[in-house]
């Protein structure tokens, strides 16, 4: 089995079971006994030999094999020779005090992309193995394709079937010699004499209100009236002495 696609299993086993800390390490430069070494953590010894059960199967599951399991009885610290890789599922005190990372973790591995790309072409491995079925349908014919050359005579049938657009009207006010526009001849019924004019209709207009006069008028009209009266009488006066005069002579 390829190196990549075990590792992508192993961590799939691993956080199907909710593993904490794993930590992939690569150490063909270090050994030829192994290619990776995956270390994980499980919080109680029920947890680590869930995880390393999960993993056995994972990998059986999936045509790898098993080469040892140790650790089982106690659960403490399970160890899962899968060949290439072996994988140390261990609790937070036996990690802490063995500290496995200084002795092995020389070059991480970053499993999260290799384990993208292996699980890709897994997929493309299983979908290029199953046959292709092909589902006739009896009376019914195989789908057209349709290429540019249809969809430009589909526009342009489009296009002729759509009736023609009236150009527009402008009315003009005057021609462009400052000219008034003439006035449109009336038409004349069919009998030929000219149609008689539409009266317009009469606007209607409300009734007159009479406003009384302010104080202010009163006033000034009852003082014009009063100098009236003043130079009225005043005017005989001024002319007696005339008279008197006509009279001596």
């Amino acid at each position: 089995m390829d190196i990549k696609k075990l590792q992508a299993l192993v961590i799939d086993a691993l956080e199907d079971v909710k593993a904490q800390d794993i930590q992939l390490f690569e150490t063909s430069h270090l050994t030829s006994l192994f290619d990776r070494v995956c270390i994980a953590s499980g919080t109680s010894n029920r947890q680590t030999k869930a995880l390393a059960a999960s993993v056995r199967d994972k990998v059986k599951e999936n045509g790898g094999t098993i080469i040892s399991m140790e650790g089982e009885a106690t659960g403490e610290w399970v160890l899962v020779d899968l060949g290439d890789i072996v994988v140390h599922i261990m609790q937070p005190a036996i990690r802490a005090y063995y500290r496995l990372e200084e002795l092995w973790g020389d070059t991480p591995v970053k499993f999260g992309a290799a384990k993208r790309t292996s699980a890709k072409k897994v997929e493309a491995e299983e979908e290029s193995d199953k046959p292709k079925r092909v589902r006739k349908v009896a009376g019914k014919a195989a789908p057209l394709e349709v290429t540019h050359d249809m969809m430009a005579i589909q526009t342009t049938l489009e296009d002729e079937k759509k009736p023609a657009r009236k150009p527009r009207v402008t009315k003009t006010t005057g021609d462009a010699d400052g000219k008034p526009a003439r006035k449109p001849a009336a038409r004349k019924a069919a009998d030929g004499s000219a149609a008689k004019p539409v009266k317009p209709a009469k606007i209607p207009t409300g009734g007159r209100v009479k406003v009384a006069a302010t104080k202010t008028a009163t006033a000034s009209a009852k003082q014009a009236a009063e100098k009236r009266t003043a130079n009225a009488a005043a005017a005989p006066t001024k002319r007696a002495p005339a008279r008197k005069k006509a009279t001596e002579e």
